[in-house]
């Protein structure tokens, strides 16, 4: 028993020696450390509000292989025309198959815009996918347009 006990102890303290000693650097305080004797001053930002959109496995999925192709293929055509028109700047399914199925991220003045975009979604008319959104923010033009 003794084996195994010694080595979980030096593992434990191994752990919390690093643990101990790690201390975490902000961005902040990186561009601040940067020029020495010159203190930058902290970014500004602009937040925006964005709406996630998450898609989930709807409650029809019975259509045969060829219609499920052809609801697929229109959703897609759907995404690149609300991408084109600026309302999506980020679409994708996630790879695990599960309920989840995607997200989209969409620039529009309020839900109600996002929710009336989303509802003409072909597989959201199909029944194949639902949806729930959500507003997200992050600072204007850090990521997206």
């Amino acid at each position: 028993m003794a084996s195994k006990v010694i080595p979980a102890l030096l593992l434990l303290g191994f752990l919390v020696i690093v643990m101990l000693s790690f201390r975490p650097t902000t961005l902040r305080s990186i561009a601040l450390t940067a020029l020495p004797g010159k203190a930058k001053p902290a970014p500004e930002y602009e937040m925006k509000r964005y709406w996630m959109v998450f898609l989930k496995t709807g409650s029809n999925r019975t259509q045969s292989e060829a219609a499920a192709a052809d609801i697929q293929r229109k959703h897609l055509d759907n995404i690149t025309k609300l991408a084109e028109a600026g309302k999506i700047v980020v679409a994708g399914p996630f790879g695990d198959n599960g309920e989840l199925r995607g997200i989209f991220i969409m620039d529009c003045k309020d839900s109600l815009e996002a929710v009336s975009l989303v509802k003409t979604d072909p597989a959201v008319v199909a029944g194949r996918l639902t949806f729930d959104i959500k507003p997200w923010w992050t600072a204007k033009n850090c990521v997206f347009k």
